[in-house]
């Protein structure tokens, strides 16, 4: 009789604490705990194994790095001079301030590897020359809201490097996969409010070369940055490493040394900060890889994949499920947490669809960059409605059209593999 009770005893207790707001690592620790010794019959020790190779694998230096790097670059006066630089590049074009917030927000996010401080930190910049420049309020702020997670796809973006660990799928062929579809991305969401500012005949500055000098001065530490990471991740000179610590390095060097943005009593709080978001990653990981073992071990996903068949072995209905579940999984979820929950469960069962392993990282990815700005609870919608004192209800409204471009680009991305696979084959 206990071996019936037990089970759903604790299930209802484990759904107790994740609707009263418990971490997720505890959440996650409890049930490998219970799941492994309980339904496994396998020793504890198997979540220290876990830990112990996932902290003795070298590619997870570069989140520490990279994160470290990211938040000194949010705390600087790196975005205002990044957007005063494309301002200054862009600005001569139709609707250039809507390519401004693309770009800047792709950039930023890319970096930082969270839309919510792209939003904080670069949207408070944007949102008033949005509407200077004749746009509605409604459109400005869905614009600023649903493009804080463009650039997940873009190097060094954290998501994908912990996406290739996970997944067991290789980091730089993913940055080379999420190139074409990252830009079309961009494109469709910056097409929208561009095709009303000519539809308005909204102004443009003039092209001016000095102006671009003036811009590029200011910012002339913080271009290197970008070149820095792309030469050294695709023309093969460095690891994905390697450039995380060149990247800091040199991030520390110009913004605290030499452009002198902050103090070291301020970099001492921006790095307690920087530890503190990594910990709580490196938490979750270690209890999602346990968990994970389980999964694997108890052959969950197969049993899926068995229960799946009995209604469909199309790939087409399978994708258009897919992506579905991961854009509920999305709204309820932050990007890492959802990698290291869905993704070892999602792949075996992928895989035996015959859906590309890197294929469906960039689904996954897309997913989670629309997930941010969905309804009801997209992480985008809240960060926004805080920083920009709008009610959530409000901004349904604002990213509704950007979320139907995004959810067709999506499907394009989704059927048309070539997308993510031309760039790399």
């Amino acid at each position: 009789m206990i071996d019936l009770i037990l089970p759903w005893a604790f299930l209802i207790t484990i759904l107790f604490f994740f609707v009263a707001g418990t971490p997720l690592f505890i959440i996650l620790g409890a049930s490998s705990l219970f799941c492994i010794y309980w339904f496994a019959g396998q020793p504890l020790a198997v979540i220290f194994a876990e830990a112990y190779r996932l902290v003795s694998n070298p590619v997870l230096v570069s989140i520490p790095l990279f994160t470290f790097a990211g938040y000194i670059m949010a705390e600087s006066k790196m975005p205002s001079r990044l957007v005063e630089v494309n301002n200054a590049l862009l600005g001569w074009l139709p609707g250039s301030i809507t390519w401004v917030t693309i770009a800047s927000c792709a950039l930023f996010t890319a970096f930082t590897g969270a839309s919510g401080v792209t939003i904080i930190a670069v949207g408070g910049l944007l949102l008033p020359a949005l509407m200077k420049s004749g746009y509605s309020e409604r459109l400005s702020m869905g614009l600023v809201t649903s493009s804080g997670s463009l650039g997940l796809l873009f190097p060094p973006s954290i998501p994908v490097i912990l996406y290739g660990f996970i997944g067991g799928v290789d980091i730089q062929s993913i940055f080379t996969a999420g190139i074409l579809p990252g830009l079309l991305l961009m494109l469709v969401w910056g097409g929208y409010p561009f095709l009303t500012a000519l539809k308005n005949k909204m102004p443009r500055d003039k092209f001016e070369i000095r102006r671009i000098y003036l811009a590029v001065r200011k910012a002339i530490w913080e271009i290197p940055i970008p070149i820095l990471i792309l030469v050294g991740i695709y023309g093969g000179f460095a690891t994905v490493t390697e450039v995380a610590a060149l990247t800091a390095a040199y991030v520390f060097i110009a913004e605290v040394l030499i452009n002198r943005d902050m103090n070291f009593k301020r970099l001492y709080r921006v790095t307690i900060d920087s530890v503190k978001m990594v910990g709580a990653i490196l938490m979750i990981l270690c209890m999602a890889l346990a968990f994970s073992y389980f999964i694997v071990d108890f052959r969950i996903p197969y049993e899926v994949v068995e229960f799946m068949k009995q209604f469909t072995e199309s790939k087409i209905v399978f994708l258009m499920m897919l992506n579905g579940l991961l854009l509920i999984v999305g709204c309820f979820l932050d990007i890492f947490s959802a990698i290291m929950v869905v993704v070892p469960l999602i792949t075996p069962i992928a895989l035996s669809f015959g859906v590309d392993p890197v294929h469906l990282a960039i689904i996954f990815l897309v997913n989670l960059e629309i997930g941010y700005c969905t309804p009801p609870i997209g992480l985008n919608l809240f960060i926004s409605s805080f920083r920009f004192n709008k009610s959530v209800v409000y901004l349904y409204g604002s990213v509704f059209p950007f979320l139907l471009l995004g959810i067709i680009t999506l499907l394009l991305i989704t059927y048309v593999p070539g997308l993510s696979l031309w760039l790399g084959s």
